[in-house]
C-alpha cells in the first residue's frame, strides 16, 4: 500500500473540507466542496465531496484519475441518522474504499488522536462527543430546530427572531437589529419568506454580525452571545460529567466563544492535537488496513 493515498473529509452543514496525504503522511492537497450533511440527500453530500475530492487532488497535481487510489475516510455532520446513512451508502464511489462516521467522531480522533477526552464542535451546529473508558457518549447535536446550543445556526436564528421583536415593539431595539432588518429591507416578510427555505448555513452566516456587536457592546447582541457561551458551558459540563478528563474545542465558534466561557470551562480546555481532516485520515488508514484484501469500490460502515 506505499503508492496508496488516503483523504480525509470533514463535513457540516455549510461545506465540507478535504485533505490528501501520501501513505508517508506528507500532504499533498486541499479542497473544498458544498455542504455535506447527510440530512440535505445522499445526492448532495457526495456531489460535494466529490468537488473537495477533485480539488483537492488539483491543489496536489494530481489528476482525477488519481482518485481511485484514494482510501477515503468521510466524517459527515448528521451520520448519527441511520435512514439517511444508508441511502448515502447505496451510492456508488470512485473511491479504493471509504469509511463514513459522524463529523463528531472524526473530529475527536482528530483532536485526541485516539486517546480518552472529548471535544465540542461549535460550528454551523454543535455536538459534544467523548470516549471514556472505550465507550461513545455523544452530547446534542440534533439539528438547529431542537438542538445545537452554542452554534452559528442558532445564533443567526436568535439575532433575526431579536430583530423581528424588535419590529413589532416587543423586544429592545439596538444597532444590531436595525442591521439585520435592513438586510431584509426593513420587512418582515421578507424575513418571514427566506426562513421558511433558509438552511442551517443560511442563518449562521449573520453570526459573524452579531458577534461584531457584541464586541462592540451593543445590548442585545451582547445577550445573545452570552447565552450560547451559556449553552456551550452546559455541553462542556456534561461532557466532564461523563468523565472525560479535557475537552477540545473544534469548529469555526470555538475561537470567537471561548472568552465568553465560564473560569469552570477554561480550566477542562486543551487544544486539539490534530484536526477533523486529519482525523478522517487516521480512520480510513485503520480502515484499509482491516480490509486491505477487499477494497472493492464500496461504502462501509
Amino acid at each position: 500500500m506505499t503508492d496508496a493515498l488516503f483523504i480525509g473529509i470533514d463535513g457540516g452543514g455549510t461545506h465540507c473540507r478535504a485533505r490528501i496525504r501520501d501513505a508517508q503522511g506528507a500532504l499533498v492537497g486541499e479542497g473544498r466542496g458544498g455542504p455535506a450533511n447527510i440530512r440535505l440527500g445522499p445526492e448532495t453530500v457526495m456531489a460535494s465531496i466529490l468537488a473537495a475530492a477533485r480539488a483537492a487532488a488539483a491543489a496536489g497535481n494530481l489528476g482525477e484519475e488519481n482518485v481511485h487510489r484514494m482510501h477515503a475516510g468521510l466524517g459527515l455532520a448528521g451520520a448519527a441518522q441511520s435512514k439517511p446513512l444508508a441511502l448515502f451508502k447505496s451510492l456508488p464511489h470512485p473511491f479504493a474504499s471509504v469509511s463514513v462516521d459522524t463529523d463528531a467522531y472524526t473530529a475527536w480522533l482528530g483532536a485526541t488522536e485516539g486517546a480518552e477526552g472529548a471535544i465540542l464542535i461549535l460550528g454551523t451546529g454543535s455536538c459534544g462527543f467523548a470516549v471514556v473508558e472505550g465507550t461513545r457518549h455523544s452530547v446534542g447535536g440534533y439539528g438547529s430546530i431542537i438542538s445545537d446550543g452554542g452554534s452559528g445556526a442558532v445564533i443567526g436564528r436568535e439575532g433575526l427572531r431579536r430583530a423581528v421583536l424588535a419590529f413589532d415593539e416587543l423586544g429592545p431595539r439596538s444597532a444590531l437589529t436595525d442591521e439585520l432588518l435592513g438586510h431584509f429591507g426593513h420587512s418582515v416578510e421578507a424575513i418571514v419568506d427566506w426562513a421558511d427555505v433558509a438552511t442551517p448555513g443560511d442563518f449562521a452566516g449573520f453570526t459573524p454580525t452579531i458577534l461584531a456587536h457584541a464586541a462592540a457592546g451593543d445590548p442585545v447582541a451582547t445577550a445573545i452571545i452570552a447565552a450560547a457561551a451559556a449553552e456551550a458551558d452546559t455541553l462542556i459540563a456534561r461532557l466532564l460529567a461523563l468523565g472525560a478528563p479535557t475537552v477540545a474545542l473544534l469548529g469555526g465558534l470555538a475561537g470567537p466563544l471561548t472568552p465568553w466561557l465560564s473560569p469552570h470551562a477554561h480550566d477542562h480546555i486543551v487544544a486539539a492535537r490534530a484536526d477533523a481532516m486529519d482525523g478522517a485520515i487516521l480512520m480510513a488508514q485503520q480502515h484499509a488496513m482491516t480490509c486491505a484484501s477487499d477494497l472493492s469500490p464500496r461504502i462501509r460502515p
